[in-house]
């Protein structure tokens, strides 16, 4: 799969994760744990430079084994403001995306602009006939960019909570293009 390692999404850029960003990516977390923590599993009090280190190690080899695409979301100016990837675990013609964003940036349209050119980009890739986001039902706030992404719910199912803040039950919506 031939994914872009910069994409230019107006007033954001998306790049692929650099090991040099690991501080900056550690202080975005850090900053933004009372709203990762109930809904991100990973997300945790402690979380620190080794834990980005390892996220943006992990992200170097599922770009290299063709299983995930993830990238660092820049505003122009180049503040790094959050995270967004193309995960294949869905299976064949499907990619999943997944995200966060820094609480200062939070609730400006910036997410929804970041998922928007990439599920453009996504349907570009060859094999790829759609894009999928899960959220927890409890998570309003990634449902919102979802449905301004053009995405429709597709599928709710029953599973066991991974993060503090989860229901039971997982949402899939769907966008084709």
């Amino acid at each position: 799969m031939n994914v872009p390692e910069m994409i230019n999404a107006g007033q954001l850029v998306l790049k692929r994760w650099e090991p040099e960003w690991a501080g900056e990516a550690a202080d975005a977390v850090r900053e933004s744990l009372p709203e990762l923590i109930p809904f991100l599993p990973w997300a945790h009090d402690g979380y620190g430079l080794p834990d980005s280190r390892t996220f943006i190690e992990m992200s170097v080899r599922g770009w290299t084994q063709g299983t995930e695409f993830n990238y660092a979301i820049f505003t122009a100016v180049g503040e790094l403001i959050g995270s967004i990837g193309l995960m294949t675990r869905l299976g064949p013609g499907t990619l999943e995306i997944g995200y966060w964003m820094r609480t200062p940036w939070a609730g400006h349209g910036h997410m929804t602009a970041a998922v928007s050119t990439l599920t453009r980009v996504a349907l570009t890739l060859e094999g790829v006939e759609r894009v999928a986001i899960r959220y927890d039902a409890a998570n309003l706030a990634s449902a919102r960019v979802a449905a301004k992404a053009g995405f429709a719910e597709a599928r709710r199912e029953h599973r066991d909570p991974a993060a503090p803040g989860e229901t039971d039950v997982l949402v899939t919506a769907i966008h084709q293009g």
